[in-house]
């Protein structure tokens, strides 16, 4: 009886410890290929003023996914470099691609493309969608109409109204579209949606797969960890088990 008892534990500690090692493994599988995932796909930026607030503040650290400018679609938010805005990456939010016609503003303040009115929830409350008011401005074909999402103090595309290219700048200038917010902790997050874009032809853009990766580089951490305590105690309770049926 006691040797069966004593070969019974023994083979469930030889069983803890497969399934702990197996744990750890896949654990580790996960961790690392969601971080090294998330690393190929996504760059970190800087936010360097408040021209996106309240979406984004100035100082805040976002990852932008990296993508090719001809699929950035009408509500994105990109980072991009240009020369005759600056020598820095910045951050501003796509309302117009080529051909579209943007003016601003409608009876109620509001941004217009093609002659109808945008609903952007993501402004601050009680914003007018601009600071001033422009006339139509046609956007050129492979081009991009860059807005602040903080309309009172943005140099945006407005500011370069006068330019040959009416404000626009090229796809070819996008670095990533921003999918979310790392830092600060109170601002961690997914960028909100632009849901007034969404009816436009091209719809709008669906979040990258960033949710994924994190998601595998946290199942993984459970894993490693959850592995790691089960092996001991699967041990523990092995040699418990023998000692009784001594």
């Amino acid at each position: 009886m006691s040797s069966n008892a004593e070969r019974t534990a023994e083979g469930r500690g030889r069983l803890g410890n497969r399934l702990s090692g197996v744990a750890v493994a896949l654990g580790l599988v996960l961790f690392l290929g969601g971080f090294v995932w998330g690393a190929v796909l996504y760059q970190p930026y800087t936010v360097p003023t408040d021209s996106m607030d309240p979406t984004v503040k100035a100082g805040s650290r976002v990852l932008a996914e990296r993508v090719d400018g001809a699929r950035i679609r009408r509500g994105d938010v990109v980072v991009f470099q240009d020369g005759v805005w600056g020598s820095v990456p910045m951050v501003k939010r796509v309302v117009g691609v080529g051909g579209d016609k943007v003016a601003c503003c409608d009876a109620r303040g509001r941004l217009t493309v093609n002659g109808k009115s945008v609903e952007e929830p993501y402004l601050r409350d009680g914003a007018q969608d601009s600071e001033r008011a422009f006339e139509t401005t046609t956007v050129p074909e492979g081009k991009l109409f860059l807005l602040g999402d903080n309309r009172q103090d943005s140099l945006d595309s407005r500011t370069h109204l006068e330019d040959r290219d009416h404000g626009a700048v090229p796809r070819s200038a996008v670095k990533g579209r921003v999918d979310a917010v790392a830092w600060p902790v109170d601002g961690l997050g997914m960028l909100p949606e632009a849901p007034g874009f969404a009816a436009m032809p091209g719809g709008t853009s669906e979040h990258g797969p960033l949710p994924l990766a994190l998601g595998a580089v946290v199942v993984g951490a459970a894993l490693v960890l959850g592995g790691a305590a089960y092996g001991p105690l699967a041990r523990r309770r092995a040699m418990s088990a023998r000692r009784s049926a001594g």
